[in-house]
Parts: structure tokens; sequence; C-alpha cells
């Protein structure tokens, strides 16, 4: 399959224009819901790329490049690289909430229960108590979209334009 770049930049300038979206809960983002139908499309190393750039575009325009940085967009990375894998001989809405689910978990476990104490000298228990709001908002908003668009959104990356508008101009035989 041919890979459409233009669709892989549109959808990489929506993240980063919905993240900086005023008044948005930090942790209600759409990068998860492209990334498992893009490791599907692009592959692996172009996921990878597609969470960590995202992250540092991110925080480059607002809070500044820090530790953080590397920590959570090496998280996205890994977890865009994962899905290639996870999502081989899988697709769906289920597959996608599943992944939803297992990689949450995984990057609130890794981000926010490791860059405060480690390198803000947090005590672990307020990161902890900190985290359970925060992982249970992204949980809701990450399982919703991978349900509702990711699907949208494999379908949107796989569709050749060409073969699309040859098939809807075609006479229709009977």
């Amino acid at each position: 399959m041919k890979k459409n770049w233009l669709k892989y930049i549109i959808a990489f300038i929506s993240v980063f224009a919905l993240r900086i979206m005023p008044f948005r809960a930090p942790n209600v983002e759409p990068i998860m819901t492209i990334i498992m139908p893009f490791s599907k499309v692009y592959g692996g190393i172009m996921s990878f790329v597609f969470g960590a750039l995202s992250i540092v575009l991110y925080d480059s325009f607002t809070s500044g490049l820090g530790i953080w940085t590397l920590v959570t967009a090496l998280c996205y990375g890994a977890i865009g690289y994962g899905a290639q894998s996870f999502f081989r001989n899988r697709s769906g809405w289920k597959s996608y909430a599943t992944y939803a689910i297992i990689a949450t978990i995984f990057y609130d476990a890794i981000t926010g229960l490791t860059i405060g104490p480690l390198f803000f000298h947090q005590s672990f228990m307020v990161s902890l108590t900190g985290q359970i709001p925060f992982t249970v908002l992204h949980l809701l908003s990450n399982v919703s979209f991978a349900i509702i668009l990711s699907p949208v959104i494999e379908m949107w990356a796989k569709r050749n334009e060409k073969s699309f508008a040859f098939k809807k101009l075609s006479p229709v035989k009977s």
C-alpha cells in the first residue's frame, strides 16, 4: 500500500492544534487515537516518530523542553512502536479499546509515577494520589476516542484517493 504522507502531516498538525486548544483537560488528547491506526499504515518507526514528535513539539511550544519531555516522548514513541505488533492481525473498535487501556496505564504509570519522585523530589504517595484521577480521565478519553475515532482514522489512512474517485465516477453495471 502506498503511504500517503500528506495524511500523516495533516494528522500531526491536527493533533498539535487540538492539544493547544485553551481550557482543554491536560490528558484529553488524540495522540494515541491516531498512533494506533497509523501503526498499521505507516509502521512502528513512523508511529514512534509521530508519538515522540507530538510531545516534543507541544512541550517546545508550551512548557519548554525538559527531562519530562524525554520521558513522555519516549513513552509515546514506545506505545506507537508497540502498536505495530499489537495490530498486526487485529482491527476494529474492540482491539483499539483494549490497546488504549493497556497503553494508557503503561504511559501514566511510567510518566506519572516516575517524573515527580525521581526528578522533582515528590513523594511517591503524592504522585500516586494525584495520578489516580488523572489516569481515570485519561482512560475515559483514550478509550472513547479509540472506539469512536480510531476505526474511522484507519479507513481514512488506508483509503486510496485515486481508486476511490475512480469507483465513484464509474458507471454502474447491471
